[in-house]
């Protein structure tokens, strides 16, 4: 009988370590795959920000070589009524959110809404 005890703890001391071992192997494993993704996003945002970089560079450039110079206000209004635009909100809707004449919105925005005019224009004529 102390022997069958002595081999059954045996028995279970190994597979405790093999157990412990195999944990670990794994634990390896899932630590090197977690580094994997944060190097890969960390990849993607370098990336996002060479690009953000770029933009505000040719925004620059831009300005610089039409000669336009806006305030920040200015910039980050226009910002917003553009975004607002886009994202398909009214003209009027536009210019009571933002405490403005309508007619001050049509400025602003005639530039764009002449492009997707342009665009709904080209997108017919194919059919």
């Amino acid at each position: 009988m102390g022997w069958i005890l002595a081999i059954l703890f045996a028995v279970s001391a190994v597979l405790f370590i093999m157990s412990m071992a195999k944990a670990r192997s794994h634990a390896k494993d899932e630590h090197r795959e977690v580094e994997m993704v944060h190097l890969s996003l960390m990849d993607e945002i370098n990336s996002l920000k060479d690009s953000i970089r770029n933009v505000e560079l040719d925004m620059e450039i831009l300005e610089k070589e039409s000669g336009i110079q806006l305030s920040m206000a200015e910039k980050q209004f226009k910002r917003e009524v553009l975004d607002l635009y886009r994202r398909n909100y009214s003209i009027e809707s536009i210019a009571g959110k933002k405490q403005v004449s309508v007619s001050q919105i049509q400025d602003i925005l005639a530039p764009y809404m002449a492009e997707k005019n342009e665009r709904s224009k080209v997108a017919g004529g194919n059919e």
